[in-house]
Formats: structure tokens, C-alpha cells, sequence
């Protein structure tokens, strides 16, 4: 329960004899309804066990780092793979039904779109150090026509090299292409831009 807050409010400049030099009212602050408090509150769970499912196929990084997680509702969770053949979507779908039974939210659904399609600049900031910390070059920011065609160089998550090069299109999974730092001479996975 909040306490009311009390404003004052002076008075007239030129008072009439008898009447108080200030008022005094007291205004109660909007609260939200509890039906609205609640909504938010079950929100702010879900998205808190959200953080915690991780990728099947980067365990490092969680499904809300990756952007796949597009809306929370009360009753529903919004989904989108990072791409429409990724093998994983089954995989992910079971990992974030499995989190919220346990959290006692049976109830709340899981949809999945592919409309707009995931981009890899949902990749939370915090998803992008995570990936490089694991190592696996992140996707620029704003991918472009020109990071699609690899004409960025990826940087090294090992030494921070640009001297780096794309050896295969194809990396440990269909969403990351395999490169070589010719500073280190490390192989590493750069995560494709979509």
C-alpha cells in the first residue's frame, strides 16, 4: 500500500481575513490494477527463465542472447528460428517447454514465426561477447550486402586479428561458416549474417 503524497498548494496572494494562508490536498499516486501488476509480473518471470535456456547448439549463449525469443505475453512465448531449416527449432521448443513447466507455467504457449525473419542483429550485445568468449567470431552489427558477402573481414576471437580468412561456408552448423587467422593460425566459426 502506498502512502498518499501530500501537495501544497498556496494560497490565494491577497487573502480574505479569516482564510488560511495555504491548502493542503492530498493526492494518491496511480497504481496499476493488480490484474495489470500481475500480467507484468509473469512477464518479467518468463523472460527471467528465458535467460536461462540456453542454445542446444551454443550452449554459451541463451535463447534471449540469441534473439530468438521475439515476444512474452502472460499466455504465450513467441518464437523465431534463426533460420527456416535450423534443426535446432525442435530442440529449442523442447528446452523452453521443459524451463517453464518446471517454473509452473504450463499454461503459457509457445508459437513460432517466421515472419519477419530472424536477423543477426537481434543478437543481444551481451550474446555477442558471450559468442566471442566461447569462440565464435559474432556477426557485425547492421549486417549489410557487404558483411553477406564476407567482405568484412571476421575477427579473430582468439588473438583479435583481422588478417583472417573464410576457408568453408559451412562451420560446425549451417548458421556459421568456418574461417583461419593467419596471425594465429587458429580455425574458428564466424556466425553468418542474416
Amino acid at each position: 500500500m502506498t502512502n498518499p503524497t501530500t501537495i501544497v498548494i498556496p494560497g490565494p496572494p491577497k487573502a480574505e481575513p479569516g482564510t488560511p494562508a495555504q491548502t493542503t490536498c492530498f493526492v494518491t499516486p496511480w497504481v496499476p490494477d493488480r490484474a495489470s501488476r500481475v500480467r507484468n509480473d509473469e512477464v518479467g518471470l518468463i523472460a527471467e527463465i528465458l535467460r536461462d535456456v540456453p542454445d542446444p547448439e551454443i550452449p554459451a549463449i541463451s535463447v534471449m542472447d540469441l534473439g530468438i525469443v521475439r515476444d512474452i505475453g502472460a499466455d504465450h512465448v513467441t518464437i523465431t528460428p534463426t533460420y527456416t531449416g535450423c534443426p535446432a527449432t525442435f530442440a529449442i521448443e523442447q528446452a523452453i517447454r521443459r524451463a517453464l513447466d518446471d517454473a509452473g507455467f504450463a499454461h503459457v504457449r509457445i508459437e513460432t514465426t517466421l515472419t519477419p525473419p530472424w536477423s543477426s542483429d537481434w543478437i543481444t550485445d551481451e550474446g555477442r561477447e558471450k559468442l566471442r568468449a566461447y569462440g565464435i567470431a559474432p556477426p557485425p552489427k547492421g549486417a549489410n550486402s557487404a558483411s553477406l558477402k564476407n567482405e568484412t573481414p571476421a575477427e579473430c576471437p582468439r588473438c583479435g586479428s583481422t588478417q583472417t580468412e573464410e576457408i568453408s561456408r559451412f562451420g560446425s552448423t549451417p548458421c556459421k561458416a568456418l574461417w583461419r587467422c593467419r596471425a594465429c593460425a587458429e580455425p574458428f566459426d564466424r556466425f553468418k549474417c542474416h
